[in-house]
Formats: C-alpha cells, structure tokens, sequence
C-alpha cells in the first residue's frame, strides 16, 4: 500500500456514526459496538444470514453467511476473545484517487486488551478488489497494533464439534442453575445416572451447599 493512502474509521454509537482518524480509535471498544450496516434477507439471496447466541458476550450476533457462522463458532469458543462483534466499522481511505471502503466481518477483544480483526472469505471468491480491501485492512491493522487474520473454509469436523458443544455453553447450562458441587453431592454414592439425576435428589444437593 502507498504512502498516499489517508486511514479513516467510522462506526455507531447506537445514535449515530462516529468517524475519526487511525490513530484516534485505539481506545475505542469496536468488541461491543452495533454493526455498521444490515443483514439483509431476501428470496433468491446466495447466502444465508441468520443470529447466533455467543455465550462470550451473552447476546445474540447476526451472521451473514455460514462461512461466518462458523467463524462466529471459533470466537465464542476460544478461551483467548472476552467479546466480539460483527461488523463493526467502516475502514475509509483514498487509493490512485478513488475512495474506498471496507467492514471487517468481526472484532474480537483478546483477554490480553489485544485487538483481532477478522475477514471471512473463501480463496476461490477473492477478487482484485476484495484483495485490495484486504491489503488495505491488514495495514492499517499493522499501524493500529491489531492482529489481523484473513480466515477461509474450516474443517467440518471442527465445526460439528463446535455447533454441538455451543449448545451446551447457553448461561442456562452454567453453574449458577446446578452447580457443580452438587452434582458431586448427588453422585457421592455411586447410583444409576437415572436416580442420580433426579431433580429432587439435586435440589436437596444444592440446598446443603
């Protein structure tokens, strides 16, 4: 990328659009902000949007195709993001004249305070001029101190395994409904998982807590 090239970023505050210079933003939390533009659904549509409950940030967050889904899968399960969002804001700059723009697909916030950028394209669907928004975005990633990561396919093992497990990850399944302790209370005496499991029998666990 060029010297020449001018870096702005504009995103909503949930009442309007915010736009400042590169090196102004490094203290805004994009992990948490609306997304930039809408999800639109329409008959015919090659892709297909939809909402994903993400446990990280106890909220539902759209997708716009399954390739996203599935990345949306990897930030809520990995251990390392705290929250994420989707589309989170506008990369504006100025290339041989012409302005462009483009939204990243995500932003992650790492537990570490580092910043992920995230693009979800397939390798067979980058065009030059997806390219140059992705060169674009990786260097102004470089300047902010974010990662950046260009992600394609992932395996469908990996994704089937995450898909079920992210069922399991809903606050309705955590430790505040049936804590753990219980169930080691209720299984203190070896039984059939039918008779340890009964909802009396764990109640009356948790009660003794």
């Amino acid at each position: 990328m060029g010297d020449d090239l001018r870096f702005e970023v504009s995103w909503s505050d949930g009442r309007g659009e915010l736009r400042a210079g590169l090196i102004e933003v490094g203290g805004v939390p994009f992990e948490s902000v609306a997304p930039v533009r809408s999800f639109p659904s329409y008959r015919g549509q090659r892709h297909f949007p939809g909402w994903y409950y993400a446990a990280c940030t106890d909220r539902l967050v759209e997708f716009e195709s399954w390739l996203e889904r599935d990345h949306v899968l990897v930030l809520d399960c990995d251990p390392q993001v705290v929250a994420f969002s989707v589309q989170p804001f506008w990369l504006w700059w100025t290339e041989q004249g012409v302005r462009r723009r483009h939204a990243p697909d995500f932003f992650a916030r790492a537990v570490a305070g580092t910043g992920l950028v995230v693009d979800c394209r397939l390798v067979d669907r980058i065009d030059e001029r997806s390219a140059q928004s992705f060169a674009a975005m990786r260097a102004v990633c470089e300047r902010a101190g974010w990662v950046y990561r260009l992600v394609g396919a992932i395996d469908p093992v990996q994704v089937g395994n995450l898909r079920w497990l992210s069922g399991y990850r809903h606050r309705r399944f955590g430790q505040d409904v049936v804590p753990a302790a219980a169930v080691e209370t209720a299984f203190a005496v070896p039984e059939p998982l039918e008779a340890g499991s009964n909802v009396t029998h764990i109640d009356r666990a948790t009660r003794n807590l």
